[in-house]
């Protein structure tokens, strides 16, 4: 189903029907490039509490369920070619609230899945600290540590890349709707920028945003937008 673009992200109809482009982008690249929109689930009695949600697997709260079809409602004008979603029922929910609207199945991509927390899955950021002080504080500025019993930044970025390489090569010049968690989505976004690790630090990612990556044949890619929320508001 080929849909009109956003107006707001200025993206002419050509461009997002995927058809190639006969002069080079801003940054040089040419071709038509696969798009993938990044849209983090919506919220979850653990995002309420704020406490490290992972492997755990909460249903959406009311108000997640509202966010969902809210992204859905803003999604309905954009051509979506295929949806993917991480495992986990919170991303499965928000993919199907979606998908819904376009007429998609969901597909499962198990790479998308949020990083393992390990032994502070549901725990608030003052009790994982109080739990494992030196390892948590640590944790907060090295990606090459873990959780105890729980996933490194570094093996996160390692899955999540590679589910995008199957994602975009199964997917070439077509838009897809990916619906993940705060972790991979940044990791998209750090790895599309191709900046340091310093990057999952300080970017912030709000419940049910969307962000928008370009990836373009010749191995180029181009951010478009990022945690935009005007559908919440």
């Amino acid at each position: 189903m080929r849909r009109a673009a956003d107006p707001h992200l200025g993206i002419g109809s050509a461009q997002v029907s995927g058809g190639a482009a006969s002069t080079p982008s801003w940054q040089g690249q040419r071709g038509a490039p696969t798009r993938l929109i990044l849209l983090r689930h919506g919220q979850t009695e653990l995002s309420v509490e704020r406490r490290y949600s992972g492997r755990g697997n909460p249903e959406l709260t009311e108000l997640g369920r509202q966010q969902a079809a809210a992204a859905a409602r803003r999604l309905s004008a954009w051509n979506i070619d295929a949806v993917v979603s991480s495992p986990l029922q919170r991303t499965r929910s928000t993919a199907q609230t979606v998908a819904l609207e376009h007429g998609l199945p969901v597909a499962i991509e198990d790479g998308l899945i949020e990083t393992d927390f390990g032994a502070w899955e549901g725990l608030t950021f003052s009790e994982a600290a109080e739990r494992d002080p030196q390892i948590h504080r640590e944790w907060l500025g090295d990606t090459t540590i873990a959780p105890p019993n729980g996933e490194s930044f570094d093996a996160v970025r390692e899955r999540v890349v590679a589910a995008r390489n199957v994602i975009v090569d199964a997917h070439p010049g077509q838009s897809v709707l990916v619906v993940s968690h705060v972790t991979p989505i940044k990791t998209l976004l750090r790895d599309a920028l191709r900046v340091g690790p310093e990057f999952l630090f300080h970017l912030h990612l709000d419940l049910a945003s969307v962000s928008l990556v370009e990836y373009f044949p010749d191995g180029g890619s181009v951010v478009r937008s990022c945690n935009d929320v005007a559908h919440l508001e």
